[in-house]
């Protein structure tokens, strides 16, 4: 055999497997079995004491309230929650981004890439502004934009700012809500009445018609909705039922705009520690035990719902659409 043809096919053999070897390289690596800096494994947690459980400390705040005022306050991801770059480069928009919630995704949206503007009533300033110093802090586009979300030409202005600012826009989380406790129909008055449809009922709908002309294919939408849509409590006659149009916008509202690429969702928290519930959204009977009747027996911390709104804003939900997640510590709703 000639001596060179050997030679030759040594050759090509040993280009193929140093190709080989040079793919399944970086595939270990990429699993951490050769580079020696495996993270440690996280360990459980037990969430029935991974936060407070009541008996709570009676307080009151006026509408409507601060988060960092709260004792003990929400955990928000301030330091809690771990981004992995799942929203990068997106742009989204956050009503009631202050506290709550908003807050919380706000804070998620961020640590996964995003640019973020919030909005929120210009007696939350001190919140908004904790939150905006910790979307900058992740290097990424913050944007504050107080106002009442009542006046539907501030929703228009709110989201042409919001896209302008942030270069477009996304993702639009609708999350600001007016929650208020009354014993009896007959202690609502009308104007009160008429605030909580305003804000939770009418500004969505503002804020979705001036958002669709910037929302291209991959967009999405979502909604806050709550367990009260299908439990609704005897003292939330007028939230409840915005609750309950929240969570038929969702579905209506997907199934619209599905051809077109964009998805809706909705997240149904239970009771969640938040500044609702200590500026009027709770007697002060009810807030001392809050979250005790939960099968965990403690109220949620707005983190705990971070990852749903990371999850329904991500690429990798899209076939997800019309859905309503739940989070209510045991109770199954939604």
């Amino acid at each position: 055999m000639d001596d060179n043809n050997i030679s030759r096919r040594k050759a090509i053999s040993g280009l193929g497997l140093g190709l080989a070897a040079a793919v399944v390289a970086p595939v270990i690596q990429a699993h951490g079995s050769s580079n020696g800096n495996n993270a440690d494994p996280e360990k459980l947690q037990d969430p029935t004491t991974k936060y407070p459980k009541p008996p709570f400390k009676g307080q009151s705040q006026p509408w409507p309230g601060l988060a960092s005022q709260m004792e003990p306050k929400p955990d928000h991801g301030e330091t809690s929650y771990k981004g992995s770059g799942r929203l990068k480069g997106r742009k989204a928009l956050i009503t009631g981004g202050d506290s709550g919630m908003g807050r919380a995704a706000a804070i998620a949206y961020a640590r996964e890439g995003a640019d973020v503007a919030i909005n929120y009533l210009p007696a939350e300033e001190q919140d908004a502004k904790e939150v905006i110093a910790l979307i900058k802090a992740e290097g990424r586009k913050a944007l504050a934009i107080p106002g009442d979300l009542r006046d539907e030409s501030f929703c228009k202005k709110l989201v042409d700012e919001a896209a302008k600012g942030l270069g477009g826009l996304d993702i639009i989380v609708n999350n600001a809500a007016r929650q208020q406790t009354h014993p009896s129909v007959l202690d609502i008055t009308t104007e009160q009445f008429d605030w909580t449809m305003k804000t939770n009922i009418y500004a969505p709908f503002w804020i979705i018609k001036a958002a669709l002309p910037y929302l291209q294919p991959g967009s999405c939408i979502i909604g806050t909705t709550s367990e009260q849509a299908t439990d609704p409590s005897a003292d939330l006659y007028d939230y409840a039922q915005t609750k309950a149009a929240t969570t038929n916008y969702v579905r209506s509202l997907a199934k619209q705009l599905a051809p077109k690429g964009i998805r809706v969702n909705g997240v149904a928290p239970g009771p969640i520690w938040t500044p609702l519930q200590v500026s009027g959204g709770a007697t002060q009977e009810k807030l001392k035990n809050f979250g005790g009747q939960t099968p965990m027996g403690r109220p949620g911390q707005p983190v705990e719902l971070a990852s749903i709104y990371v999850q329904l804003a991500a690429s990798d939900a899209s076939y997800a659409t019309g859905q309503v997640y739940g989070a209510s510590g045991g109770f199954g709703m939604p």
